[in-house]
């Protein structure tokens, strides 16, 4: 079933372009609310996996501070704050930079990249926006006397011990792919995501609440300084959320409430748009505490023209299904 339209690319008026995509709401007590398209079928959610990953590390003895726990939930900018991050956690398990497995990649952050090329500076793997969930399982490994050399493999005890955690949490059985940064990728519906982080905002003890208080307090680490989803994050007070690859988001509210897209393309640009789309419908914005401004902010895409907006992505919530049991 190919999945509905969620975004419109419209250029002085006309549009010129569609993003087609999926989105499931679920309510405060976890049941599904509303949806668009096909939520059901496997996706890879890429990197919104990595806090439930960093979950499973603290269960497995993972003992770090909030922000470099933050990080080990992150697809970081590569800005220094991230850098000096991923060597204390490395240092703290009696290892080196070259531990790290991630491929070499240049930072996420356009500033923090250009510095690197102004100064002749080469791809590193610390520098991959990896490279804090990479360190921290390094810890993890160190931490259990596990080999540190093939932590990437899915048969690997940490990784075995990632899949049952993103299992249970989920609620569905996962796939194992391969993701962009060499570690193991596992599969699950955009509503056993929004199942998982629903789990891990209204926890109220143990790793799950350290999780989502790492997330929550340092929202800059788990993505960057000038990234969309910190700034949607500071906007909604208590909310958690992630990003991943191809165009994956999810957010859970503190209230229960909880939300996971997939633009189908992978359009990036479509990816904040219908997620700010989908947090104003249920009101979110107007909340007391909240920046409504601020989160409307993240889903705006200007369109240009010599420089200047003659245009916008936008999202189309025209085929939303209310699901049984939910109110409109």
């Amino acid at each position: 079933m190919s999945q509905p339209v969620v975004a419109e690319i419209v250029r002085s008026g006309i549009v010129e372009g569609h993003h087609y995509g999926a989105l499931v709401a679920l309510g405060a007590e976890g049941e599904p609310a509303w949806r668009i398209g096909d939520v059901e079928r496997p996706i890879l959610a890429r990197s919104c996996n990595k806090p439930i990953q960093a979950l499973a590390m603290v269960r497995l003895g993972l003992d770090l501070p909030a922000d470099l726990l933050a990080l080990a939930c992150a697809s970081h900018s590569g800005e220094e704050m991230h850098l000096k991050g991923v060597k204390k956690i490395l240092k703290g398990a009696g290892l080196k930079v070259d531990a790290l497995q991630t491929p070499p990649d240049y930072p996420l952050d356009d500033a923090a990249r250009e510095a690197v090329l102004r100064r002749g500076g080469e791809r590193e793997s610390l520098t991959m926006n990896c490279s804090g969930k990479h360190a921290a399982m390094l810890a993890t490994c160190v931490l259990n006397d596990w080999p540190t050399e093939s932590y990437r493999d899915p048969e690997h005890p940490l990784q075995v011990a990632i899949r049952a955690t993103f299992e249970e949490l989920t609620g569905e059985p996962a796939q194992v792919a391969v993701d962009g940064c060499g570690a193991p990728l596992l599969s699950c519906s955009l509503t056993g995501l929004a199942r998982a982080f629903r789990t891990l905002a209204v926890a109220h003890t143990g790793p799950e609440e350290r999780v989502a208080e790492a997330i929550r307090a340092h929202p800059e680490m788990v993505s960057g300084s000038s990234r969309d989803e910190r700034a949607l994050l500071t906007a909604v007070p208590g909310a958690i959320g992630k990003a991943g690859a191809e165009a994956c988001y999810v957010v859970a509210l503190p209230d229960g409430r909880a939300y996971a897209l997939k633009i189908e393309d992978g359009g990036a640009r479509a990816r904040p748009v219908l997620m700010a789309a989908a947090l104003v419908r249920d009101g979110v914005d107007l909340e007391r505490g909240n920046d409504g401004h601020a989160l409307r902010a993240t889903g705006e895409a200007p369109l240009l023209g010599a420089g200047q907006p003659v245009g916008e992505v936008r999202a189309v919530l025209d085929d939303v299904e209310v699901l049984a049991g939910a109110s409109a």
